[in-house]
């Protein structure tokens, strides 16, 4: 069986934040949903996540994916180090097993990378991702023998001068058959510099135990990159989003604007459809083909289907069908479905609503929890009252109805299907079809009100 271990405890005291770092986001996932997704990608039929500060909050992020959780112990006087993290999952490995570590704040690594390293360990009982750098200042440097192999990983505090000028560096990722590591993990102490217990040790009393150990070269550095800082999780979180553009491109998707377009992980987009710059995409939603997206729009977990437009808007948990126009400066609140070729125009609020085909709603209304049928008009200033204070309720509006200017529909309230609504009324009763609901005060013109007021 393929099983991960995850390292999922660290303090992250760089990150000055009281939540664990693992859990900070990255183009909408946490971090070390990042590395569980890569992993399950690879196949990886088993993972096993260590916790340790800020456990509980991990558990019940994570609760979802089908992992197992084991406690790291933390706290003055407790044994440190990813050796000791490790040691923590061995009785959820078996011999036959092939292991393989990533860490909770490693985000970037590739699937396909994975599989390479799952490939590879055929020829030997350990495989250590590693990466060439210019300057490898801060990483644990790949001891090599004539032939290739790792034969240890020497840490900078530990590292002498000639070893320090190795170029061939750590990443923390490394893939073991199950037996190994469990005999490995054994021999692990805590003699050196920090007084860990470090996985990389594993490499050499490999050796010594005449067990080969590969190394696999990775072409992209940036996946080795960890998260140690706001800093650098904002370094990381933009590589995530060019890598998600430039796939979205390549797939027929035109972004006006990559450098200032933000896209999150899982998201679906239809080719020829245009993004201008501004625009917001949020993980769990779809948008169809040939859409246009302008200006400050943010899509929240929403479809958006073929050809239709939305310009300065915010659209949240919802459904717009095909040939809609959204926007300027609308809002479509979560549970709200808006059907072919509507119509919201500017500053409309819609929320828990059934818009119907052809509806117009074109300027300064809010329409909550109502159903709408087909071809029906909304004026300036119109209203659906739902709330009385103490509870929602819910109105419906019949097909080809016309809602006058500054009319207030107070819920709950029925109109069946071409009825009319004179401007300024404020309607309570239900209205059957073909009326026309009239309800105001009779106008009156005072003759000389004026002059007498000044």
């Amino acid at each position: 069986m393929n099983i991960a271990v995850v390292l999922a405890a660290g303090e992250g005291t760089r990150m000055k934040s009281k939540y664990p770092k693992v859990l900070k986001k990255a183009l909408g996932k946490c971090l070390v949903e990042h590395a569980i997704d890569a992993a399950r990608k690879a196949g990886v039929e088993k993972q096993i996540v260590i916790v340790g500060n800020g456990g509980d909050l991990v558990r019940e992020h994570v609760k979802s994916f089908d992992v197992v959780f084991k406690d790291q112990p933390i706290g003055e006087g407790q044994p440190y180090g990813t050796g000791f993290a490790v040691m923590q999952a061995v009785d959820e490995i078996k011999d036959g097993d092939k292991v393989l570590i990533l860490y909770g704040d490693v985000p970037l690594i590739k699937s396909n990378t994975i599989e390479a390293l799952f490939a590879e360990l055929k020829n030997y009982e350990a495989v250590v991702l590693t990466s060439l750098v210019t300057n490898p200042y801060g990483y644990g440097r790949i001891i090599k023998n004539k032939d290739g192999d790792a034969i240890k990983i020497i840490e900078e505090n530990d590292a002498n001068e000639k070893e320090k000028k190795i170029q061939e560096i750590n990443s923390g990722i490394m893939v073991f058959k199950g037996r190994a590591l469990k005999n490995a993990l054994k021999e692990v102490t805590n003699d050196n510099i920090k007084k860990e217990y470090y996985l990389t040790d594993t490499i050499e009393i490999l050796t010594n135990q005449r067990k080969r150990v590969g190394a696999l070269v990775t072409e992209d550095f940036e996946e080795t990159l960890g998260v140690n800082s706001n800093s650098q999780l904002s370094y990381i979180t933009d590589i995530l989003r060019r890598r998600i553009i430039e796939a979205h491109m390549a797939e027929g998707v035109e972004i006006v604007n990559p450098d200032n377009t933000y896209i999150e992980t899982d998201v679906v987009i239809g080719r020829d459809t245009i993004i201008y710059p501004g625009v917001t995409i949020e993980k769990g939603s779809t948008i169809g083909e040939d859409v246009v997206l302008r200006g400050d729009t943010r899509i929240h977990n929403s479809q958006v289907g073929d050809r239709s437009q939305i310009e300065s808007s915010l659209i949240e948990d919802s459904f717009i069908g095909e040939d809609v126009k959204v926007g300027p400066f609308a809002h479509v609140r979560p549970n709200s479905n808006i059907k072919n070729k509507a119509k919201l125009g500017n500053f409309v609020e819609v929320k828990n609503s059934n818009i119907g085909e052809g509806t117009k709603i074109p300027h300064l209304t809010y329409v909550g929890d109502a159903d709408v049928g087909k071809s029906v008009n909304f004026g300036c200033g119109s209203v659906v009252v739902n709330y009385d204070g103490i509870k929602k309720t819910r109105s419906s509006i019949g097909d080809d109805s016309f809602i006058g200017c500054n009319a207030n529909l107070v819920s709950p309230v029925r109109l069946d299907g071409n009825c009319f609504i004179a401007a300024g009324s404020t309607i309570t009763k239900d209205v059957e079809e073909y009326q026309l609901a009239i309800e105001r005060g009779e106008q009156r013109n005072i003759d000389g009100w004026v002059k007498n007021r000044k």
